[in-house]
């Protein structure tokens, strides 16, 4: 059997356990660097992320409430181009407007009609392509002196890093990924009205609830660019991912995974999870997705720098090309490890036979064809994963001696070539109680 300790824990751990018979595939695949991600990861252009920069910036401003017409500057511009880069891609990227009719109210001055930007690469799983991941930014942008009248919607907002740096992070990580093929679906978006209030997203987070999409997983690319902290601190090296309470909720668990398979694969960047749904009293287009029951996180800098935001200095020489390519590598390793994963399990019951004190766990096969199955395990006060165990392709384990009370468990389905699924975790001792990340 093969045995892990989590990611940047250093203790020993000593399990005594009989021998299982370990599929060679999985086991030799298990935990390794797969050649085709790493590869989409190596992909990844700061020349090609600067160039869309410049576009974006040269629009002038990309306020809500800004010109729709002119071929030139304004919103309307902005999303005709976004467009036709998704297009340029690949024949395989299915691209259209989201298009909604927003009346008057609150942060809309007049009647506007908004348009978030999709590009679907479809999954090439005749089941799996119904699992959806989606990649996020909002190309909306504003100026601290157009919130309120109509006369300064075409005042100058740059917004290179607010959220110019998430929406080319969402445009790279297409022009990359839709060259391959996965099992599950991508989808790429562009959301308009974020600094209205959420309006873009939350307009499409309501249709894919009514609509009964299968959304595993959301992550949000908001502010990715400036590696200079309001501080002066320069922080090139890490970036923060939010995410929503409890612990193990299903948010959490895609945290986890964007700092598991980000470091793997861009090993220089530490992925700092922060345990809030976002930064203080403040939010992001993720949140809208939150509200309706889907997984989703927001990816960030690790410190904000406020001149950088909702002003006219917003421009590009405030980003570190160099800092916005590792957060993409980031985002692009985790989105090609999600789309080839396996489904997770299922969970069955969490108990202490036969002894009285052990940990026995059960769960029901996941979809497909397994090559096994990983347990991890925590401390109840531990953030992330402390211990993995291969245990095989068997559907219960038990642990002797340890305690279901002290320790908060997992398990994940291993593919045959090595990839590794969502964690399902117990979070009650019923298994009509158990959370589980499908």
């Amino acid at each position: 059997m093969k045995f892990r300790e989590g990611p940047k824990m250093r203790f020993a751990f000593i399990l005594l356990l009989s021998i299982l018979a370990i599929p060679a595939d999985a086991q030799t695949g298990w935990k390794t660097v797969n050649p085709e991600i790493q590869s989409i990861v190596d992909s990844v252009s700061k020349e090609s992320l600067e160039s869309m920069l410049r576009q974006l910036e040269a629009f002038e401003t990309r306020n809500t409430m800004s010109d729709q017409t002119s071929p030139r500057t304004g919103i309307g511009a902005a999303r005709q181009w976004i467009y036709d880069q998704f297009k340029s891609f690949s024949p395989r990227l299915e691209v259209s407007f989201d298009t909604h009719q927003i009346p008057k109210g609150g942060r809309i001055y007049h009647d506007v009609e908004l348009r978030n930007v999709i590009a679907v690469l479809p999954g090439s799983d005749p089941i799996g392509k119904n699992r959806r991941f989606i990649i996020s930014g909002h190309y909306d942008s504003i100026s601290e002196t157009s919130y309120t009248a109509g006369s300064r919607s075409e005042t100058k907002a740059p917004g290179v890093n607010d959220d110019g740096s998430g929406t080319a992070a969402v445009l790279e990580a297409a022009r990359i990924l839709s060259k391959f093929e996965f099992p599950h679906t991508l989808v790429f978006v562009a959301f308009a009205g974020e600094e209205q209030g959420l309006i873009g997203s939350g307009r499409l987070a309501k249709r894919a609830k009514d609509e009964h999409w299968m959304i595993d997983g959301v992550l949000n690319n908001d502010i990715v660019g400036n590696s200079i902290g309001g501080s002066g601190k320069n922080h090139n090296q890490t970036l923060r991912v939010f995410s929503e309470e409890p612990n193990d909720s299903p948010s959490r668990q895609i945290a986890r995974y964007v700092k598991e398979a980000g470091e793997r694969y861009t090993p220089a960047v530490n992925v700092d999870l922060i345990f809030r749904h976002d930064r203080f009293a403040r939010g992001g287009d993720h949140i809208s997705f939150n509200r309706v029951g889907f997984p989703a996180v927001r990816i960030t800098v690790a410190e904000e720098n406020y001149s950088r935001q909702h002003t006219m200095d917003d421009t590009l020489e405030g980003i570190d090309l160099n800092y916005l390519s590792r957060a993409v590598r980031i985002n692009v390793a985790a989105l090609a490890s999600l789309a080839k994963a396996p489904s997770a399990p299922k969970l069955g019951a969490l108990g202490r036979q036969p002894s009285g004190y052990d940990a026995n766990l059960k769960w029901e096969p996941a979809e497909g064809n397994p090559g096994g199955y990983v347990v991890v395990m925590r401390k109840t006060t531990s953030p992330l994963w402390e211990k993995e165990l291969y245990v095989g392709n068997v559907l219960q384990f038990v642990l002797k001696d340890v305690s279901i009370d002290e320790w908060v468990f997992g398990v994940r389905t291993i593919g045959k070539d090595g990839s590794e699924s969502l964690t399902s975790v117990w979070t009650t001792s019923a298994a009509p109680e158990a959370r589980t990340i499908q």
